[in-house]
């Protein structure tokens, strides 16, 4: 890889998409448009109309091109941010770079094609705050970009081998899912948090930020020749967690369970009672904090809504847990008789989960797919355990959730990377705590 790539982000998907251009955009056909325009599908392709009374009909997969890169900009009105988690709102985001329409579903996905080292620009500015540590920014800069440009050869190695890629593995007792690859087949990566929380330049990059991309230019980790598949979450709770057990079962040597300290001795938190001691106690890691000057670096000001993310209780009624589980799911298990873990991680965060319930008993996984079905948004981990009260004729009425961390946990924690940058470890040394076996190299 000689050049530096450019990229395609999903921004939104929508049956109608406004939004705003500054500064003139010309069409394959010559077109220029540099007003407010409402894009929305019509029988022939998407029909644009902007301000002056300007019409123009667009293909699926055609592009507005910017006249001048460095000064033309869009804006898209009214974008979704934090799909389905308990800090989701709408907020108008602003874009350098290309803006193209694709009809996905019988809806406009708007996306946005821009370099890759614009776009990590934007990425950091969005996960980390401009208070943050220059050794932060700079581990987070070689991981977003190993990341994306993984997902990109993941992506071609599919389409080039013609393999079907499956993230569900269903028969009568079982129903296990993960979310990767198969989301996003018309472009590389989407904006939320789902992959990397990418806002565009709503929240310009500071001198910081930029300074801390165009440090680490074209680096990546990888392993055996290969860009490393790097992940990354707000708080392990202390272990974290393997690969193979948050998405497909493939091994990789990088992504493994280690404690959050300097030792990176884990308890085996696969066992139950070892999980319980756990998670009803506060060891010391890196990401065990209270320094508000260190969680402003991790943590953007949504973030900041939620304190207890590194140990944290939710409780629910029989009818609140029943309803829930049967809506999230997909599955009607009547009333809720038990919840029991099945198979745990190395962070404890639990695998397989059997769900026992008046209606039917089924075991699901993985961790996603989990918290998804006892929240209405998502649980901040899937490494909890279940406490049950008030019994009335061998059916519990309350149910206690006692968890550890905030995501998945696999590969690098933010709020720990946070902490270890806070206490002088070079961005080179907290990659290596996170991604171990892994090396730097220099792709473009």
């Amino acid at each position: 890889m000689n050049k530096e790539p450019k990229i395609k982000v999903g921004i939104l998907n929508e049956t109608v998409i406004n939004f705003r251009l500054h500064g003139n955009y010309k069409t394959r056909e010559g077109f220029v448009l540099n007003d407010s325009c409402c894009a929305q599908i019509c029988p022939n392709g998407i029909f644009v109309s902007c301000t002056g009374n300007k019409k123009i009909l667009l293909d699926s997969f055609d592009t507005l091109e910017p006249a001048d890169e460095k000064t033309c900009f869009f804006e898209l009105i009214d974008v979704t941010i934090g799909v389905e988690f308990h800090w989701q709102r709408k907020e108008n985001q602003k874009f350098k770079g290309s803006l193209q329409f694709i009809v996905e579903n019988e809806k406009i996905t708007a996306v946005n094609i821009i370099n890759i080292e614009d776009y990590l620009i934007c990425v950091i500015s969005a996960e980390m705050s401009s208070t943050s540590s220059m050794e932060l920014l700079k581990a987070h800069a070689v991981i977003s970009r190993g990341w994306l440009l993984a997902q990109i050869q993941k992506s071609e190695n599919i389409y080039k081998n013609k393999t079907e890629y499956k993230s569900i593995n269903q028969t009568e007792t079982e129903y296990i899912r993960w979310w990767d690859r198969e989301d996003h087949v018309n472009f590389d990566v989407c904006a939320d948090d789902h992959c990397q929380r990418y806002q565009g330049i709503t929240r310009a990059g500071t001198t910081h930020v930029i300074d801390a991309v165009e440090a680490t230019r074209g680096l990546a980790l990888t392993f055996e020749g290969k860009i490393c598949d790097a992940r990354f979450s707000k708080s392990c709770g202390g272990v974290m967690e393997k690969f193979e057990n948050t998405w497909e079962p493939v091994e990789h040597p990088y992504l493994q369970g280690l404690a959050d300290t300097d030792d990176e001795k884990a308890e085996d938190l696969t066992l139950e009672e070892n999980a319980e001691k756990w998670f009803k106690s506060s060891p010391e890691s890196f990401c065990n904090t209270n320094d508000k000057t260190i969680l402003l670096q991790a943590l953007n000001d949504y973030d900041r809504e939620t304190n207890d993310f590194y140990r944290w209780k939710v409780e629910y009624t029989q009818s609140q847990i029943s309803e829930m589980a049967c809506r999230r799911s997909g599955f009607d298990f009547g009333e809720i008789i038990d919840i029991i873990p099945m198979q745990r991680g190395a962070s404890g965060r639990i695998v397989k989960l059997k769900i026992i319930g008046t209606k039917l008993v089924k075991i699901i996984g993985k961790e996603l797919m989990i918290r998804r079905t006892f929240s209405n948004t998502h649980l901040y981990s899937s490494a909890f355990i279940v406490e049950k009260d008030n019994e009335q004729e061998g059916i519990p009425q309350k149910f206690t959730f006692i968890g550890a961390g905030w995501g998945h946990g696999v590969g690098l924690c933010q709020i720990g990377a946070a902490v270890m940058g806070a206490k002088g470890y070079g961005y080179d040394k907290i990659l290596a705590h996170y991604f171990p076996n892994s090396k730097l190299e220099k792709l473009y």
